[in-house]
Formats: C-alpha cells, sequence, structure tokens
C-alpha cells in the first residue's frame, strides 16, 4: 500500500511538472512540432503513436501516416495532441501535418525506438572506441536512425531541444554513442532485419543519478534532504542552472522534451558519479526508472543497464571494503523491478581508464538481454542475487541464446567449506582456463581473507585456512577484482556477497 502511495505521488508530481511544461503561453501562427519529430524519424510499431506540437488556439491539426489519419484541436495554450492507431514495422514512409499550414516528413519508418541514456560512457563515441576506423567505414545501415539531445541542463522543465534523425552511415556515426550504436546494430542484425531500429541519445558525462529525476520527485522522500539542499545551494549562484548533477536539472532539458514519444524501451550506463552514495543508490536508481515508466505513460517498457565495470586498483586499500562494489550491488538489486535487465562488464573494463574502450561488448551483452525478452515474453523472471529464486532460468532447449552470467543463489556451509550455488550456471568455468579468482572469505569476526574456490558441477566450494568457521563469502568486492568465472557462454559471473554486514557507504547522502 505504501509503495502504491509513492507510485501515486510520484505520478501527480510529475505529471503537474510535464503539464506546465507542455504548456506554451503564445499562440503560434503555424503549426509546429518538436525536433523530435524529423525526416527519418522512427515511430514505434504495434501501439498508438503520441504526436504533439503548438498551433493556434482552436485550430484543427491532421496527422496522416499509411492510411491511417488521426486529428486534434489546439488547446487554448495553444498545445495539441493525438495518437495515431497503431501500426506494424514498415516503411518507408511520409507523415503529413496539416493545419493553417502543411509539414511533411519524410523517410519514417515503423519499428523500435530505444532511449539511450547515462553518463560518459554512454556519451563515449564510436570514434573514440575500440577499432574506429573499420566500425565506421562498415556504418552502413539505413534502418538504423539516430538521434541526439544536445547536452543542455535548465532548473525548469524543457520542452523543445535541437537536433534531428539521420540515417546510420560512415558519416553520421563516428561522434554517435559507442554503446547505443553497438546494441542498436546487434538487434538489428541479429533480431530481424526487418524491424528499423531508432536511437534516442541522450548522456552527459558525470552526471548523477538524481539529475535524471524530477526535483517535484525528489523532493518527496526524506532521505533525498541533502540533494535537494545542494540543488537548493547551486541555484542560489546559478539561477539558469547550467550543472549536470543538479537534481531534475538534466531530466528538464534532455527527458522532458521527449515526452511522451512512443518508444520500445531504454537502456542506461551510468553509476561512477553515485559510488560515493552507493547506499542511496538503491532506492534512487529504481525510483528514476519508475518515474520514466510513468511519465512516459507506456507501462513497464524493458529498461536494461550496464553494470559498472572494474576500475582503478589503487582504490582497494582494504580486502573486502570498496564503495564501486557496492554501487555495482545496489545496481543488481535493482533487477527486481519488473523487466528490467543487468549486463555484467566485469571482465571487460580497464584498470587503468574509466573509459574502457571495448564497447562492442557491452552493447551486444545489453542485446542479448533485449534479444531474451523478445522470445521469451512474459514467461521470464528477473534473476536475483539473495538465494530465493526458484526458477534458475536455464536456456538449454529453447534456441534462447544464454543472456546473464552466473547469478549467485544460495550458500551452505559444510566442514568448514562454503558451498555456493548459482542460476545460469551452465559449463561453470574459469575464464582464462586457470584456478578460479575473485573470492574472498571471513568468520564471524568479518576479517576477509582470499579463498581458494573449486568449481564441482554447477557449484563453487569456498574455503581458506585462516577461516575455519566461514561465515561470508564475496565475489569480485572490489573497484578492480581479479575475478574470472564465467558459464559455457563466457558471461561473467556477478559480483555479490552473501552476507549483510554494513558497508563504507551505508551513511552517505
Amino acid at each position: 500500500m505504501r509503495q502504491m502511495k509513492q507510485r501515486g505521488l510520484i505520478g501527480l508530481a510529475v505529471c503537474l511538472a510535464v503539464c506546465v511544461a507542455m504548456t506554451v503561453s503564445v499562440a503560434q501562427a503555424e503549426v509546429k512540432l518538436p525536433a523530435i519529430f524529423s525526416d527519418n524519424m522512427v515511430l514505434q510499431r504495434g501501439m498508438a503513436v503520441p504526436v504533439w506540437g503548438w498551433a493556434d488556439a482552436g485550430e484543427t491539426v491532421t496527422v496522416s501516416i499509411n492510411d491511417k489519419l488521426a486529428r486534434a484541436v489546439a488547446d487554448d495554450n495553444g498545445k495539441w495532441f493525438l495518437k495515431i492507431d497503431p501500426m506494424q514495422v514498415g516503411g518507408p514512409y511520409e507523415m503529413t501535418v496539416s493545419g493553417k499550414n502543411q509539414i511533411a516528413f519524410k523517410n519514417v519508418m515503423l519499428g523500435d525506438v530505444w532511449v539511450c541514456s547515462g553518463q560518459s560512457n554512454m556519451q563515449w563515441t564510436v570514434s573514440a572506441s575500440a577499432n574506429p576506423e573499420e566500425e565506421i567505414k562498415n556504418a552502413d545501415y539505413p534502418g538504423i536512425r539516430l538521434i541526439t539531445v544536445p547536452r543542455v541542463s535548465t532548473a525548469v522543465p524543457q520542452d523543445h531541444f535541437e537536433g534531428q534523425w539521420v540515417a546510420c552511415t560512415p558519416e553520421t556515426i563516428p561522434n554517435f554513442s559507442a554503446v547505443a550504436y553497438y546494441f542498436g546494430r546487434t538487434r538489428h542484425n541479429e533480431f530481424d532485419k526487418k524491424v528499423a531500429i531508432g536511437l534516442i541519445h541522450t548522456s552527459w558525462g558525470g552526471s548523477s543519478c538524481e539529475t535524471w529525476i524530477p526535483e517535484s520527485v525528489v523532493e518527496q522522500y526524506k532521505d533525498y534532504e541533502q540533494i535537494m539542499q545542494r540543488r537548493a545551494n547551486h541555484l542560489k549562484d546559478n539561477p539558469n542552472g547550467g550543472d549536470n548533477q543538479q537534481a531534475g536539472y538534466l531530466f528538464n532539458a534532455m527527458i522532458n522534451p521527449l515526452l511522451p514519444y512512443g518508444i520500445k524501451g531504454a537502456i542506461w550506463y551510468q553509476g561512477e558519479t553515485n559510488a560515493g552514495r552507493a547506499y542511496q543508490y538503491r532506492t534512487l536508481f529504481p525510483l528514476m526508472i519508475q518515474t520514466w515508466r510513468e511519465v512516459w505513460g507506456q507501462g513497464d517498457f524493458p529498461f536494461y543497464f550496464v553494470q559498472l565495470a572494474n576500475f582503478n586498483p589503487d582504490g582497494d586499500k582494504v580486502l573486502g571494503q570498496s564503495d564501486w562494489a557496492e554501487l555495482r550491488e545496489a545496481q543488481t538489486m535493482t533487477l527486481n523491478l519488473r523487466n528490467t535487465g543487468q549486463a555484467v562488464i566485469i571482465d571487460i573494463g580497464d584498470s587503468k581508464d574509466i573509459h574502457p574502450t571495448n564497447k562492442q561488448d557491452v552493447g551486444k551483452r545489453l542485446a542479448l538481454l533485449a534479444l531474451r525478452d523478445d522470445r521469451m515474453g512474459s514467461a521470464r523472471q528477473n534473476p536475483v542475487s539473495t538465494g530465493t529464486n526458484p526458477n534458475p532460468l536455464d536456456n538449454r532447449g529453447t534456441g534462447i541464446p544464454t543472456s546473464t552470467g552466473p547469478m549467485f543463489r544460495s550458500m551452505t556451509i559444510e566442514g568448514g567449506k562454503a558451498i555456493l550455488r548459482f542460476n545460469f550456471a551452465n559449463g561453470l568455468k574459469a575464464k582464462d582456463g586457470g584456478a578460479v579468482t575473485g573470492f574472498i572469505i571471513a568468520g564471524a569476526d568479518r576479517k576477509f581473507f582470499v579463498a581458494d574456490a573449486v568449481i564441482n558441477g554447477n557449484t563453487v566450494v569456498i574455503s581458506s585456512p585462516e577461516v575455519p568457521k566461514p561465515v561470508a563469502v564475496r565475489y569480485a568486492w572490489a573497484n578492480d577484482p581479479a575475478c574470472n568465472l564465467v558459464n559455457e557462454a563466457d558471461l561473467p559471473a556477478c559480483p555479490f556477497r552473501t552476507d549483510m554486514w554494513p558497508g563504507v557507504t551505508i551513511n552517505s547522502k
């Protein structure tokens, strides 16, 4: 009941903010639409397509595409909104918007649209990632369409941005998000090439999670009082915004103008900025996802995110203590939300570079999650990290590729050894063929020691002579862990811990 009440408050607060942002006080002389509508756009197949814009108050606006037609009358503020009946995959079409003037959008496709957001690792471009020359040369995909929302920060909601859709070509791809592109390319090539893919890139390096949530939502929660105080202090000296850290700023300028464009789902790569407040991220990140779903009004659309990669060996000062590990844990806990998925990349980061250049595998792992959901549909259950999932989600015999590495399921203690069981555990092995690494073990005194790990079928047996009576095991629990457990699909085991002892970020706000 409390959760339902909170979700209702979220919806009310956000709807009020969006309504304010969508209000136009000055009547427009011509019919206009926001930049998210342009030549080369992809409209979401299989759903009633939202279309909106501005006109003179009382003016009738007609939108037509592919033998579908819808009308709306601009309200007293000159705002109009309508929905076109659902359409299936197809194109290219021309979409015509008519009022006192007429606008024709050309080369329009019906397919799947994905919002691609986060901080610098989502912003990271194809030209700055691995194998750029070859990747750019081969980026000739007329069925993939791209649009980038400029990096703008504002203290009040916006309803427009500067940009336009373009087809994916060697000329348009170099400065586009690498993760978004490789996700879209994998979807296009391995799912169905007849389905156009629309990628809306809206990210900003160094941005915090809270800046992507409306301030009207953040301010409802006592746990976020310090976030709101930082915002208030910033506004005193910067009344016009200009910051990518403060609550609501990037939502206002880089998400709100997209609402409620029809989408299939979202992919997300962020967390580094919030690592020092990892415990807070346990609630903040799910709140962001729930809020986006509320304001888009399209139900619990798929939301896939990237877990933090390995980085910064100098940050691992005490065995078993790591803010980045705690942030990864918070990300994994977010899988409790419906229709979410996590791409684990603990094996493909760069110890010395917070921006690992292998974005191809990141995009592919995100795409595997989407492919899994496309083929399994409602039969899929989210994996959990706390050991009670009754369904290990074994894909053998289904024709569905494994999309997730081993996920901790349960632990038992036998004869001074910890026996660990996993979901997605088919073919457990060390990635490099050597000894299994990355496990630490502790007794009741909470002092951790590097553990020996032996694979036994679909279990891993953990022990240490320093810990004759183990009570807790952790895996990959470091900023930059040396870990190598994978399954037969060579997907890495998700970092985890069996204990719930207080972490280093528990009091950070």
